[in-house]
């Protein structure tokens, strides 16, 4: 049985948060505060995660992407990443600021992670210290060189542009795809981040991004599933991908498949919702797994036709970029 919202979309993928914790404290995303995190109380234990995604593979979801904050700080990763192959969802990848990525890569291709996806928003150490506030610039470069010697399917990079910040690196990123022969993601900068500075004129629109590139070696468009948040370019000499997201400048909520699951139970169906949905009194009150489809059936239902950025009335949800989930 698939699950369609009440615009007809079919829902498809499913992004789990295993985390709220993140070692990074990047400034577009989380604040300072090394602490301003919830408490593991709060958490889903990992058998009750993995029976909403049981459940919701039973009803049509065939991608998972484990999540975080940074999935990696949470013990027993690889174990639930098991479970998820083993109860048929194929289709499995993980998001990762690549932070003890190196040692780790070859045991999650082996637990049945395919695609991995990793955070790297400047290739100059000084500005990555600035925007990570760590000093782990060798460790996510060691984890990007694991990742493309482990047998992953794809190995993507994402970079998330900040006018002023970081946007003066776009070819820089272009050419570090095509030396490494990954895929490099530019997504626009989003009214995610925890200080609330976000504005306008800070987002640099994916269409500069493309002209720029291509205005050193020329990109040949790839085809694409309609709900694909990318657009996808090769270079025209086979080296290395890039990858366009923009959300901000050219929305694609229109075919959207995703839902989301935050690590203490919530059930989101956009990144901007104004609403979470729990479960977790269903999953810890005695609740059949036909009561949790039902409710879940119910919250898809409710999904929004768009995320509203664009809207004058507008009012940025309070999450942070922290729940992209890439």
């Amino acid at each position: 049985m698939s699950l369609r919202d009440k615009l007809g979309r079919e829902i498809t993928d499913l992004r789990i948060s295993v985390t709220e914790r993140c070692n990074f404290r990047c400034v577009y995303c989380r604040s300072a505060d090394p602490d301003n995190h919830m408490p593991e109380s709060k958490l889903l234990e990992w058998e009750e995660l993995e029976r909403l995604a049981r459940i919701l593979a039973s009803h049509g979801i065939t991608k998972i992407r484990v999540t975080g904050g940074e999935p990696l700080v949470r013990p027993g990763l690889e174990n639930f990443i098991r479970s998820l192959r083993d109860m048929g969802v194929r289709d499995l990848s993980l998001t990762t600021n690549g932070f003890g990525l190196a040692t780790r890569a070859d045991k999650l291709t082996l637990a049945g992670i395919r695609r991995v996806n990793i955070s790297l928003d400047s290739l100059n150490r000084t500005k990555f210290e600035k925007i990570t506030r760590t000093r782990a610039f060798d460790d996510v470069i060691a984890g990007i060189e694991a990742a493309c010697a482990a047998p992953f399917d794809s190995v993507k990079v994402n970079a998330v542009l900040v006018r002023g910040f970081n946007d003066d690196e776009v070819e820089d990123f272009a050419m570090f795809a095509r030396t490494h022969h990954i895929i490099m993601r530019f997504i626009e900068f989003m009214p995610l981040d925890a200080d609330h500075t976000w504005t306008r004129d800070k987002v640099v629109p994916a269409a500069e991004v493309h002209r720029r590139i291509n205005d050193h070696w020329r990109l040949i468009p790839i085809s694409h599933e309609r709900s694909e948040t990318a657009r996808k370019y090769k270079f025209a000499d086979g080296r290395g991908e890039i990858g366009l997201i923009a959300p901000v400048t050219e929305p694609f909520c229109g075919f959207c498949s995703r839902l989301r699951l935050t690590a203490d139970g919530k059930l989101r169906t956009c990144l901007f919702s104004k609403d979470d949905h729990d479960l977790k009194p269903l999953l810890r009150g005695g609740a059949s797994d036909d009561d949790i489809a039902e409710a879940i059936r119910a919250i898809v239902d409710q999904k929004e036709p768009g995320h509203r950025i664009n809207e004058p009335d507008f009012v940025p949800p309070s999450r942070t970029m922290l729940y992209i989930g890439g």
